[in-house]
């Protein structure tokens, strides 16, 4: 790393509630980082947590003055991070989250990266690790980050090399970009980031993966949350989309198709027997790959359960996003704020 006069401040923005089992970790790998130490701040914005995370909070504030704590009373992520921003003294906005380990060279590479290459945001992959050691908890983590759960998504996949691309995870940015193409969207409560990267394509920004920053994430420990999750990155997506102007991805269409296909293929086959020969094809299809899948992964892990637990894992993750998608479309089409309530 370069003497500390010679590199930007760095302000690390954390939007938190009830990370009372993740925070501590989050942060010690954060306060590990090989940056500067007196380069950079690192600002947590609690969404009023009630399960003993602003105790935590306050006792690292105590040990590090780097720490700072601010309340987010709207209690969503995009006003958390707005918060940060307009608080935060750092000439480069790193923002990450909670449920992540990150590796030491994290800032000071994406810094680097993000300077190196004129981008306007950076970031690196996901390495999605179980949430415990229960086999459906690696069963949604394998699924969470395996093509044909996730598609080609490079920051969940990964890549060999740095790769422009559409959006990353979180993000490194310069500060005054915000000034050129305002703050995160408070009306998007989720995927607040994508609609971020896509304004800054539009305007002609460009977004790079980095694919030696790697973060290990935590994905949810149960079939209910991750279903929810999915469930609100549909249903947030056709929003997206019209906020940006054009489909961010054409792979995002794939799951409420499906659903599509799978309801609308079976009324219509009770009628016509030849639909529901096609209906009947595309599902054991779609079911031979899966547990060809779970398979294999069984069989690697020495995990006879993921045999039945990643089948049913895609299914749940591909019918909850297709789902959400769809009731997504017809908020947007019936103009429906109700659509998009949002229950943590």
């Amino acid at each position: 790393m370069q003497e500390s006069n010679k590199v930007p401040f760095v302000s690390v923005v954390i939007p938190v509630y009830n990370e009372s089992k993740h925070i501590e970790n989050c942060v010690g790998s954060v306060l590990k980082q090989d940056y500067p130490a007196e380069q950079m701040e690192i600002l947590l914005v609690d969404g009023m947590s009630n399960d003993g995370t602003p105790d935590i909070i306050e006792r690292l504030c105590q040990e590090d003055s780097r720490i700072h704590f601010l309340q987010n009373p709207k209690r969503i992520v995009p006003s958390a991070l707005n918060i940060a921003i307009k608080a935060s003294r750092g000439e480069i906005i790193v923002r990450m989250d909670c449920h992540c380990i990150y590796p030491p060279i994290y800032v000071s590479t994406l810094v680097g990266k993000l300077v190196e290459l004129n981008a306007a945001n950076v970031g690196g992959v996901w390495l999605t690790e179980p949430a415990n050691d229960s086999s459906i908890c690696h069963a949604i983590a394998l699924c969470s980050s395996h093509p044909f759960g996730t598609g080609p998504s490079l920051h969940k996949i990964g890549c060999d090399e740095v790769t422009e691309t559409d959006t990353v995870p979180f993000g490194c940015f310069r500060k005054d970009i915000f000034d050129k193409i305002g703050l995160f969207d408070e009306e998007m409560l989720r995927n607040e980031d994508e609609e971020l990267n896509g304004r800054i394509t539009r305007q002609g920004g460009r977004i790079f993966i980095v694919p030696q920053v790697e973060m290990h994430y935590m994905s949810r420990d149960s079939l209910g949350k991750m279903i929810k999750m999915y469930y609100h990155y549909g249903l947030w997506k056709p929003l997206v989309n019209k906020k940006v102007g054009n489909a961010v991805t054409y792979r995002q269409f794939i799951p409420p198709l499906f659903v599509l296909g799978c309801v609308l293929g079976l009324l219509l086959g009770l009628f016509f027997k030849p639909i529901l020969a096609i209906w009947a094809f595309v599902m054991l299809f779609y079911f031979i790959v899966v547990f060809a899948i779970g398979i294999k992964e069984a069989m690697k892990r020495h995990r006879p359960a993921l045999c039945l637990l990643m089948p049913v894992t895609f299914l749940c993750m591909h019918f909850a996003y297709g789902i959400g998608y769809l009731k997504g479309i017809v908020g947007l089409v019936f103009k429906d704020s109700l659509t998009y309530h949002y229950d943590r």
